[in-house]
């Protein structure tokens, strides 16, 4: 995939899909996105794919929607969408190995994964608020199923950054790694997945997810129109503006 910051290789029945734009720590972009739903959905049409690895290069899995260039894009928002989706309808189990700083769009496609793993010195953080957004890519839907209503309440209306350890005792991730075991529990897991009954794996994500994330294509829909309605305020243009100029925001609620 050349010219797009993500890399894909297969390892017997693992694909391996890597955001790969260190510079700025794999921030997040329509083509880039378009280019993990591709691999993902090919995933889904290959029987001999069990497992699909998700992972950022460096020292960040993703820092979130790439706004060098100003207001986020609804672009990336609709591919971020799309991804989503994908992921969750994938018949094959998707972990995702969060080796370091999630962010913002990023916490949410950590989450659309159905195993999260993390090393002990990564980070998330719903940093929308941040910049006068709200949260979107499934995160309404996502992190409530995880976490409860009052935790994502505080973590969406705050933007507070949550330590690996603060995400594994709240529930929003499976596993908690040692930096320096890391890369070994995230090879074990992987190859206990592809060794184990794909026909089962099918049925139990298909069923998880209808029982945890009933609500989600409707979530999907209102973040979408949330985030058209708040792409017009003047809070927006202010907090991305501030984020730029590495300041904190003045929003004056409009």
């Amino acid at each position: 995939m050349t010219d797009v910051p993500v890399r894909t290789a297969t390892h017997g029945a693992v694909l391996r899909v890597v955001l790969d734009d260190e510079a700025t720590l794999n921030a997040l972009t329509a083509e880039g996105v378009e280019a993990v739903n591709a691999a993902v959905t090919q995933a889904s049409q290959d029987a001999a794919v069990r497992v699909v690895l998700l992972t950022g290069a460096g020292r960040a899995f993703s820092s979130g929607a790439n706004l060098t260039g100003g207001l986020p894009a609804a672009p990336l928002l609709e591919a971020l969408t799309r991804l989503v989706r994908t992921v969750q309808s994938c018949p094959t189990p998707v972990v995702a190995a969060v080796n370091g700083v999630a962010a913002g769009a990023a916490v949410s496609l950590a989450l659309a994964a159905d195993l999260v793993v993390a090393r002990r010195s990564a980070s998330f953080a719903l940093a929308f608020v941040k910049i006068g957004l709200m949260p979107d890519a499934g995160a309404t839907a996502l992190i409530p199923a995880a976490v409860g209503r009052a935790r994502a309440m505080r973590l969406a209306l705050l933007g507070e950054r949550l330590t690996a350890q603060q995400a594994y005792e709240q529930g929003l991730i499976a596993w908690l790694a040692e930096d320096d075991e890391f890369d070994g529990v995230v090879e074990s897991l992987v190859h206990d997945l592809a060794a184990g009954p794909a026909a089962a794996h099918r049925q139990i994500k298909a069923a998880v997810n209808a029982a945890c994330l009933p609500e989600l294509e409707r979530a999907l829909a209102r973040e979408a129109d949330g985030q058209r309605a708040l792409a017009q305020t003047e809070d927006l243009r202010e907090g991305v503006a501030a984020f730029a100029a590495k300041r904190p925001p003045r929003f004056v609620g409009r």
